[in-house]
Parts: structure tokens; C-alpha cells; sequence
């Protein structure tokens, strides 16, 4: 059986995230993961993208966490403040190798990132989860998380000549004790 864990990130980790989520022109996740925003940038080699923003992001210990599957680094979670005054926090996943998809990894992992972020932050009663609609398997797997669909804002992502919608959904702390 395999092992779904997640752990703050090493200079060894990173570099395999490197390989796997930051070489190519324009790998398959990036395509889903808010590919309107233009973000996305490969590094040339590790050094390049040691001192990238993109690394340090990663190396940040209070937003983000390696997915290790059998101690091999395949993806990230993440979580970030929408609005930190009101407690407004946002959780996201990323698995860079599309073989790795439908398989219950970031299923497993959003599962223990959202346990862990409800330790972290004992006053949170909300957690959050944003996508959009040109990503149907994050949506799904919003779902079956047990997170409600809160908001659709209709047909604000523009991305190659199509516009989709932001999709919110949401879990409360009482929420997702229960189940």
C-alpha cells in the first residue's frame, strides 16, 4: 500500500519539484491550475529557479506543504489568507505528474491539509477552496470532500477565447468534524 504524506520542503524535495513541475514549456497542471493568470514560468535549471519566487514560495513553511507518495515529492497544498483580518483562508493542491490524477492522492492530502489547517488555526471556522470551471476535476474533488459550492461567478476567467466561471466552495469547522 502506498503512503500519502505531506511535509515541509527540503532543498532535496525541491529539487525534485523542480524536475517534475518546473522544466517544461507549459506542463499539463499548469493548464488547469489558473492558466489566465499567466503565471506559470519554467527554470532552466535548479539554480535559476533556487532563487525564483516560485521556490521561495514553496519554502514557505506556514502556506505550503511537499505531497509525498511513498517519500517521493509528486505535488504541493497550499493555504493563503484571502482576508487574515476577518480569518478568511483559502486551501489549493497541485499534483505536477498527470499520471499521479484520479488516483485519491490529492484527495488524501487535501483531507489531512485541511485537518491540519483547522489545528493550526483552532479560531477558523471556515476553510475555502476557489477554481474554475475549466477545471471539472477540481471541482469534483471539491465535492467529494464534502466542501459546498458557495459562489459561481459567471464567465470572469477569460482564457483562449473562452470565458469560464470562478467557482468558491467552502467547508465549516462543525462541517467537517461531523462527517
Amino acid at each position: 500500500m502506498t503512503e500519502i504524506r505531506l511535509k515541509k520542503i527540503s532543498n532535496q524535495e525541491l529539487h525534485t519539484i523542480w524536475q517534475v513541475g518546473f522544466t517544461q514549456d507549459m506542463p499539463e497542471w499548469a493548464q488547469y491550475n489558473g492558466p489566465y493568470f499567466e503565471a506559470y514560468q519554467s527554470y532552466p535549471n535548479f539554480q535559476t529557479f533556487l532563487s525564483s519566487k516560485d521556490a521561495a514560495y514553496l519554502l514557505n513553511e506556514e502556506k505550503v506543504r511537499a505531497i509525498l507518495l511513498d517519500n517521493i515529492p509528486i505535488g504541493m497544498v497550499s493555504r493563503y489568507w484571502e482576508d487574515e483580518k476577518t480569518l478568511w483562508l483559502e486551501i489549493g493542491v497541485i499534483i505536477y505528474d498527470a499520471k499521479y490524477w484520479n488516483k485519491g492522492i490529492a484527495y488524501n492530502a487535501l483531507i489531512q491539509w485541511i485537518n491540519q489547517t483547522f489545528y493550526d488555526f483552532p479560531e477558523l471556522e471556515h476553510i475555502g477552496l476557489t477554481t474554475w470551471s475549466g477545471n471539472p476535476g477540481m471541482m469534483r474533488l471539491a465535492e467529494k470532500l464534502g466542501m459546498k459550492q458557495e459562489a459561481c461567478i459567471r464567465k470572469v476567467r477569460y482564457w483562449q477565447g473562452v470565458y469560464y466561471d470562478s467557482v468558491k466552495y467552502g467547508v465549516l469547522r462543525q462541517e467537517w468534524y461531523k462527517n
